[in-house]
């Protein structure tokens, strides 16, 4: 009950709850915790774990340790005014210890002669005897016997809230709430739950407890083992609720929208594949089967490729494309920045070039005449295949879509891939990645679609060697740069801003390659290299006798594929660029790539700018460098780069030090953050919520048996409006 009597509900407003007031909700307030529910599931975000009584020869400089004994003498000794010092010494029949406090004269009224304590902290040597400065002490009964030490919780804090007020309020709100809160998980869900944890080899040595056990627990835990069951029940709870919405929506894809069938055959693959003028991974072989299967059925593929740089998956793609237009529907392929989509439009130019497929590009930088001229075509559908950039998005009408296929997918938003499959019949959807997602993060934020891998690379592709440069090592690496230039490779040169200077007042339309300079030139520290400045350094001094181009966002579109034509027909030895070469950029002779300002770079972003490199049969070099001093963080970084060349073993390192939210941004997965459950390291919990939430959708597709309405009212309050769930409320 609340102050006034009023009923407490999760609803209830913090401030009336005993003990907090407005003054303190409004501290609370900062951190998110506005309500009686908001501080009950403020789970802790770590615990202290008190260590067991111990004996005085047990004790350890710097471990841990707590003692039951007696005050056998205690007093305050006084240096100045407005400071103190109290001592008292604990005695057991193991021998004694003193305890020290600074400033807490109260401690004098407390700790007095003959009481009985125990004593928790770590333990110095003073002299000859152990010592604890301001240890937790707890008061014990004459006859009490020896208390086992509390599990403390540990909960975010905000200015002006202490850690026991936190304890309090929250424990505060347990004992107003905990009775009245409503069970989701059936008992006998919980029962196979644990059976299928410990199948998995999660040490869960009690069975999953119901949620009036499991609220006390998980914030004041007996031991370890209530704590380690409480802890899995709302991690299961929470990923069962998100691994649901995924499965509605996935089957709300299969069920609600129609597409029209691209069946494959023997013959029309056989004249897809014939084109290839190389043997398939096989790898490729099975996503083009997966894909065939896909296309051929009456509602929308929903699948993304994913493979590590150099895998093929263009090559998959156009297989897809080509089996939309064997349909006599069109296809269109979406990519990220102009550059992309140019080179895309030029490969399938070439490798169609003998075949009746239309081939039609739609950029920004294209006249008035020339987009409307497209525009045309593709309405009439004179165009079959369709490549572009954003400019895709808007204004344009198909006769006939039957593929949508999107390059490198992290780089748009969702609503701007739903945006290009929206009106009349939905098409297929085939997205690209080639950032390689950790396998948890493929069951959260890509959950609801299928998941193709390509881990192959097609065979006579040159490895790739890495190394962390050192500034001692610049003009060592110069040389080798030059050694290899003059035996006919070419090179890279990246930087991370465009301009020592931040730019204003720019008029230009905005493109990706844009957006991705102006961020990195968002900056006025000086020491951070520029293509601009290594441009000019590069022409004037160590690559004077070379030919030398400059590559970044703020060219125009002419420019810049002027730059990049000569590069790609070797009129161009070296290519100082920006990130705009992060992607799909295929020149088989560049062989090096000298990477400047690493450290402002992700490990996704540095993997994909080093495949680059190698993509011809000669090896490639990769060197990064970084501007001023590395931090401890930037070089173990760093370091991983250079001693990984796997792409999927980047990305879950990447995930581990970064976090999902920076390596794929919140914008791109539409799910709120987890309140408990950590994806990667509760990864087993996730695949059985995930395996378990499937099977649930199976056998109840819209969870219309009474016993999940809990639980379907909680996912559709969390999930709902964000996946689009409305229809199954």
């Amino acid at each position: 009950m609340t102050e006034n009597s009023t009923p407490t509900t999760l609803a209830t407003p913090a401030q009336f709850l005993a003990g907090i007031g407005s003054m303190r909700a409004g501290k609370l307030a900062k951190i998110g915790l506005r309500t009686a529910g908001d501080l009950l599931f403020c789970f802790p975000r770590n615990y202290e774990f008190p260590a067991p009584p111990s004996k005085v020869d047990q004790l350890r400089e710097g471990q841990s340790a707590s003692l039951v004994g007696t005050i056998v003498d205690a007093e305050i000794v006084s240096r100045t005014p407005g400071k103190s010092i109290f001592g008292a010494v604990v005695q057991n029949e193991s021998g004694a210890v003193r305890i020290v406090f600074f400033n807490q004269s109260f401690r004098a009224e407390q700790i007095t002669f003959d009481r009985r304590v125990m004593i928790s902290g770590e333990p110095k040597l003073n002299g000859l005897r152990w010592e604890f400065v301001h240890p937790k002490v707890t008061l014990l009964e004459e006859d009490e016997g020896i208390a086992k030490p509390k599990i403390l919780p540990i909960y975010p804090l905000t200015e002006g809230v202490k850690q026991n007020e936190m304890r309090r309020y929250v424990s505060t709100a347990i004992e107003a709430l905990c009775e009245s809160l409503t069970e989701v998980l059936p008992t006998d869900l919980r029962d196979k739950v644990t059976e299928a944890l410990r199948a998995a080899e999660i040490d869960l040595r009690l069975p999953l407890p119901d949620i009036h056990h499991a609220i006390r627990s998980v914030h004041w835990p007996a031991d370890e083992c209530d704590l380690k069951a409480a802890r899995t029940r709302f991690v299961f709870q929470e990923l069962l609720v998100m691994q649901l919405a995924l499965a509605m929506r996935r089957r709300k894809l299969t069920t609600d929208l129609r597409s029209t069938p691209l069946p494959t055959s023997a013959m029309l693959d056989a004249r897809i594949t014939n084109r290839f003028p190389f043997e398939l991974t096989g790898d490729q072989k099975a996503a083009m089967l997966a894909i065939g299967r896909d296309m051929g059925r009456q509602f929308p593929m929903n699948r993304l490729l994913q493979g590590d740089v150099g895998s093929g998956k263009t090559v998959v793609a156009i297989y897809a494309m080509m089996l939309a237009v064997g349909n006599s529907h069109q296809a269109v392929l979406m990519a990220p920045t102009e550059v992309l989509a140019r080179q895309h439009f030029q490969t399938l130019s070439r490798m169609l070039a003998d075949s009746r497929v239309r081939i039609g590009l739609l950029c920004g930088s294209q006249g008035a005449a020339e987009r409307r001229e497209t525009l045309e075509k593709t309405a009439s559908g004179e165009i079959d295949l369709l490549v572009g950039t954003q400019s895709l998005l808007y204004g344009i009408e198909f006769k006939s879509l039957g593929l949508c296929v999107i390059d490198e997918q992290h780089k748009f938003g969702v609503r701007q891939r739903v945006q290009l499959r929206s009106g009349g019949v939905d098409p297929h959807y085939l997205v690209m990645s080639a950032t390689p997602i950790p396998r948890s993060v493929a069951m959260t934020i890509f959950g609801d679609v299928d998941l193709t891998t390509l881990r192959e690379k097609p065979p006579g592709r040159g490895s790739v060697n890495t190394y962390l440069g050192r500034d001692q090592w610049r003009q060592r690496w110069w040389t080798f740069v030059k050694k290899q230039l003059d035996e006919g490779r070419q090179a890279f040169v990246v930087a991370p801003r465009v301009s020592a200077q931040v730019a204003t007042g720019e008029s230009q339309t905005a493109t990706q390659e844009d957006v991705d300079d102006v961020a990195s030139d968002a900056t006025t520290d000086e020491d951070v290299s520029s293509v601009e400045s290594v441009y000019r350094d590069l022409c004037n001094d160590v690559l004077a006798d070379y030919q030398v181009g400059l590559l970044h966002g703020r060219l125009s579109s002419d420019e810049k594929r002027a730059v990049m034509e000569a590069f790609a027909d070797g009129e161009t030895d070296v290519l100082v660029s920006t990130t705009v070469i992060e992607v799909g950029i295929d020149v088989p002779n560049a062989t090096v790539m000298t990477i400047l300002g690493a450290q402002r770079f992700g490990l996704a972003q540095l993997h994909q700018l080093r495949g680059r490199v190698s993509r011809g049969t000669h090896a490639g070099h990769v060197c990064v460098f970084t501007d001023g001093e590395q931090s401890p963080e930037e070089f173990e970084r760093l370091k991983v780069f250079e001693d990984t060349s796997d792409g999927f073993e980047l990305a879950e390192a990447d995930f581990r030090m970064r976090g999902p939210g920076d390596v794929f941004g919140a914008r791109q997965s539409g799910l709120p953050p987890m309140r408990i459950a950590d994806v990667m390291n509760d990864i087993d919990v996730l695949q059985v919520a995930r395996e378990i939430a499937q099977a649930t959708i199976d056998e109840d597709p819209e969870l219309s048996d009474p016993k999940w309405q809990p639980l379907k009212k909680q996912l559709m309050r969390r999930y709902g409006k964000r996946l689009d769930l409305g229809d199954v409320a």
